[in-house]
């Protein structure tokens, strides 16, 4: 904890903020110690009840990341308009990855809604998540490339 809270005053010392040496000699009690840990941990990870609607429960949860995913896309659509949103998707670079995306989601709602099946829901819900990775990184240059090619390193290999 001194480490971090060394470095925390280093980059109070790069902005420009005043530092008093009592303060960065000063510790933390136990009670404030993990703070940013804590925030992190609820806010960025799945907590328990989440993880468990998961695996337990997966047509409730596939329902609300597919319509997840469909607000993301109506919202990336209103910040850069409708017609090029439709022009950067249907780009020939990222056409099979925007077909794979959509119809991942069309199948997982389809899993969710029609069939009731949590297993197959729950394969849906994966291959929905690959889709979206995918289809994301088609928006950086040379990610889906360089991501194939650390998948293929780990996967190769030799006994």
């Amino acid at each position: 904890m001194e480490k971090m809270n060394q470095a925390f005053e280093k980059m109070k010392m790069l902005v420009g903020v005043e530092v008093d040496d009592e303060a960065s000699t000063a510790t933390i009690n136990d009670d404030n110690s993990s703070w940013f840990m804590d925030d992190f941990n609820r806010n960025c990870t799945l907590s328990t009840k989440q993880s468990m609607l998961v695996f337990f429960n997966p047509i409730k949860f596939g329902i609300a990341f597919t319509l997840g995913n469909m607000l993301s896309l109506g919202s990336t659509a209103f910040l850069v308009g409708p017609k090029r949103q439709v022009t950067m998707m249907l780009d020939p670079v990222r056409i099979y990855a925007t077909a794979i995306y959509l119809a991942s989601m069309i199948f997982a709602l389809f899993c969710a809604l029609y069939v009731h099946n949590k297993l197959l829901t729950l394969l849906a819900l994966i291959l929905e998540f690959g889709a979206l990775v995918w289809y994301s990184l088609s928006y950086i240059p040379f990610a889906r490339t360089m991501v194939s090619r650390v998948i293929v390193a780990c996967l190769d290999t030799e006994f």
